[in-house]
């Protein structure tokens, strides 16, 4: 042995040790007191497991058993509590003297570069979650385009479909056989518009139309909505707390909610109703958020299936079931309101969070608006270039003047030659839109421009997306009924008289 070993020993930076196979440090250096700020003494005194992060015993003791096995073991890192309560990283290289059953180990203190690399980790992590985030947005961008234009194809056949049908419901009220006839039919026609105005939610995530509503009462609505379908699954429990106003619309939160609640319903419809709990929660967390909380005891979501819950046309359901729109366009509402949707699950069930920002603003209550009826008959132009759809139009508005145009140039014909008290355009057309229609009154000084509303199957473009939120009440969206076209004609005749 050389002299000067022990001032080697003394001297390293590293920590370097001797410990028996009975768990025990032998012999120590001085860098175990600067690095752990624990006395040799104690380092001695106790077994070395006892200065260990209990998260990383398991590791430890696979380590050694290896060791005392072959004689050495690859590289180990692990953590050593320091007496100030925090914790060193060390990464170890160790060989074992099998004659002397003792460990000779070099301990290098390796904490900075496992912070950066947890950090890196972390970051990368990070990066991950936002490029799937965005992935995510950009096909949720797309499949929204896609869906406006779909459902732009659908609305106008539906259109005339929904008012044919709804004229001759009118018109031969007396006939039993007919009317029930008719009245299955349009329930069929309804289905097809339900699932089309969820297509044209899809394509509006953004830039929804809120006001300040209470959570509460939206939630409580839901519920009654969806009783029966909740009773015959599961036992319905509330635990109710008061959270702040939200921005938002009442029809389409509650729309979310219903959404959620029937999903919570259906998982339970295959296990025994007195294991199946639907437990619907309200609370304001640490962040002053309103959350609303639906919690079943189903099976669980698994986790590839959790990545995908929330995209376009996924389903877990059976086909002829599901569409694999409705947590899409829970997302769609949500995220158009400021706010998001969690979700977590496991095999004893799922739990899905609608969060919402609290609002800033108070709730203003205001009286319905009452329009009464004109007393004479309007002179009204219309202009769409499927031409069934004027005539379903016509008839529907039969008490007035209607006159029916199947382009844009057609109709600023018509208005050289005649005037008119109401304009009703669609707003996608073929050559000039209705948009385009419209602008080109206003840049004429024309005071007609005021006159003019619109129908619209699906904004498909940005353009008429930003046209339509410039505008929001002045379009009729389609497919709409004869009651509910006359509804928005008697409205915005009454405005136009006020102006």
């Amino acid at each position: 042995m050389y002299e000067h070993d022990d001032d080697f020993f003394e001297m390293s930076l590293d920590c370097i040790c001797v410990a028996g196979r009975d768990g025990y440090f032998k012999r120590l250096n001085q860098s175990w007191v600067r690095t752990l700020g624990w006395t040799k003494e104690e380092l001695l005194a106790r077994p070395i497991l006892d200065f260990v992060l209990p998260e990383d015993h398991h590791t430890v003791l696979n380590a050694r058993a290896a060791m005392f096995e072959r004689g050495s073991h690859s590289l180990l890192r692990n953590r050593y509590r320091t007496k100030d309560g925090g914790f060193r990283w060390f990464e170890w290289r160790s060989v074992y003297d099998f004659g002397k059953e003792l460990v000779y180990a070099v301990a290098r203190d390796v904490t900075d570069q496992m912070e950066a690399e947890l950090a890196l980790e972390a970051s990368r992590q990070e990066q991950e979650k936002m490029k799937t985030q965005l992935i995510f947005a950009d096909r949720m961008s797309s499949v929204g385009t896609l869906a406006a234009g779909v459902a732009h194809e659908i609305n106008n056949p539906l259109t005339f479909i929904v008012g044919n049908l709804s004229l001759v419901q009118e018109l031969y009220p007396k006939d039993e056989s007919l009317q029930k006839m008719i009245g299955e039919s349009l329930k069929g026609a309804e289905r097809i518009r339900k699932i089309v105005l969820s297509l044209n939610t899809l394509s509006r995530s953004e830039n929804e139309e809120t006001h300040v509503v209470a959570l509460l009462p939206i939630v409580q609505t839901s519920m009654d909505m969806t009783q029966n379908e909740i009773r015959h699954s599961a036992h319905l429990q509330t635990q109710f707390e008061r959270v702040p106003n939200v921005n938002g619309d009442s029809a389409r939160l509650g729309q979310v909610l219903i959404n959620l609640l029937i999903n919570a319903a259906q998982a339970m419809e295959d296990q025994a109703y007195d294991d199946s709990v639907i437990t619907v929660s309200t609370y304001t967390n640490d962040a002053g958020e309103a959350v609303v909380e639906i919690k079943d005891t189903g099976p669980g979501i698994s986790e590839e299936n959790r990545l995908k819950v929330f995209e376009p046309f996924f389903t877990t359901k059976p086909v002829g079931v599901g569409t694999g729109l409705g947590l899409s366009i829970c997302h769609s509402i949500i995220a158009g309101f400021g706010g998001r949707i969690e979700l977590s699950s496991s095999s004893k069930g799922c739990v899905f969070q609608v969060i919402l920002p609290a609002s800033d603003r108070e709730i203003t209550l205001q009286s319905p608006t009452v329009v009464k009826a004109s007393e004479s008959s309007a002179r009204i132009l219309v202009v769409d270039d499927e031409p069934v759809i004027g005539m379903v139009i016509s008839q529907a508005l039969r008490e007035h003047k209607v006159v029916t145009k199947t382009s844009a140039i057609e109709a600023l014909e018509a208005l050289d030659s005649a005037e008119f008290d109401l304009i009703l355009t669609d707003l996608m057309m073929p050559g000039m839109t209705g948009m385009d229609f419209f602008e080109r009154l206003e840049r004429a000084g024309d005071s007609r421009a005021h006159t003019v509303v619109f129908m619209t199957g699906g904004a498909f473009t940005t353009r008429a997306q930003e046209f339509l939120e410039a505008h929001p009440r002045r379009c009729i969206e389609k497919p709409f009924t004869p009651d509910e076209l006359r509804a928005f004609i008697q409205r915005w005749m009454g405005l136009i008289h006020k102006a």
